[in-house]
């Protein structure tokens, strides 16, 4: 892509989203994040009413006396984004493709993060670890990280979504507010996400187009499996092939709902036919409750 064609794209999502996390989700960003994580503070004397949970075992050994740990709210989260960026998030059939959204959901996300003085870093995959992009503050770097969305050209086609949870658990130590977009189209990746879910707030973010759900009656089509590269002859007329196609689908969904339940996770389900601020508010607006 010519540079001069990148920053107007950059540009347009700018001030569109930009505008969206001032005006509507910063307020609803701040009272759905902040002040779930605690950080450690200071080790004092135990006083009657302390929570005997927090004894520090070890000074209250060396010392003789029953010392506590004290934690105090976290001022500043980082927001991790998770990002799918395999063949099949390259696709839509409505208004935009699955990766235009996600590009704008992204820095809505990593507006509203800036707005509250948090930092934001980056993740994309396939079916490999694409690029990293260590979390930091300011506009600057938010504006870098809508260029990646943009202009990124993956390696990978397929998704290993087990494998991007597994690297975001080792690079980011500290607790964070992680966003993982995608389509789903994967699976095998429960035990990767219990284990993350255990240090890390885990909110999945399910895009979906419509076509994917439904097949339509339009006779024999040819179609393309994006990542996988495969050629099929699809006769959309047969009823049962319809039906298999959407049971298919619905298998992938249930999967993805059950994961993150078990998980203890959050999920947000965001069509490519509707309104992505409408599921984003009202996610927000559940968890501030």
């Amino acid at each position: 892509m010519e540079t001069s064609e990148l920053l107007k794209k950059v540009r347009k999502i700018e001030i569109k989203t930009k505008g969206l996390s001032s005006h509507i989700f910063s307020g609803e960003y701040h009272s759905a994040f902040k002040g779930r994580g605690m950080s450690f503070s200071e080790v004092r004397n135990y006083q009657y009413g302390d929570d005997v949970r927090n004894i520090d075992w070890n000074v209250t050994a060396r010392t003789g006396e029953p010392h506590v740990k004290i934690f105090e709210e976290e001022r500043e989260l980082t927001v991790m984004l998770l990002i799918d960026v395999s063949q099949s998030s390259y696709f839509g059939t409505v208004n935009q493709m699955k990766n235009e959204i996600l590009t704008e959901i992204c820095a809505v996300l990593a507006f509203s993060a800036i707005n509250n003085n948090d930092k934001v870093g980056v993740v994309f995959f396939s079916d490999d670890i694409e690029k990293f992009i260590p979390p930091k503050k300011g506009k600057q770097h938010i504006l870098r990280i809508i260029r990646e969305l943009i202009n990124f050209e993956p390696m990978g086609k397929s998704t290993d979504i087990a494998k991007a949870l597994e690297y975001f658990n080792n690079v980011i130590k500290k607790r964070s507010i992680c966003f993982l977009l995608s389509d789903f189209l994967a699976d095998s990746y429960e035990n990767a996400l219990r284990i993350v879910a255990r240090r890390h707030d885990i909110v999945g973010i399910h895009m979906i187009d419509p076509r994917e759900e439904e097949l339509p009656n339009v006779g024999l089509i040819r179609a393309v499996d994006s990542e996988s590269g495969r050629t099929h002859w699809v006769d959309t007329s047969i009823p049962s092939v319809r039906e298999e196609y959407a049971a298919s689908f619905q298998k992938n969904f249930d999967y993805f709902k059950t994961t993150f339940l078990k998980s203890g996770s959050d999920t947000i389900s965001i069509y490519t036919s509707e309104s992505y601020v409408n599921a984003l508010l009202k996610f927000f607006k559940k968890r501030s409750k």
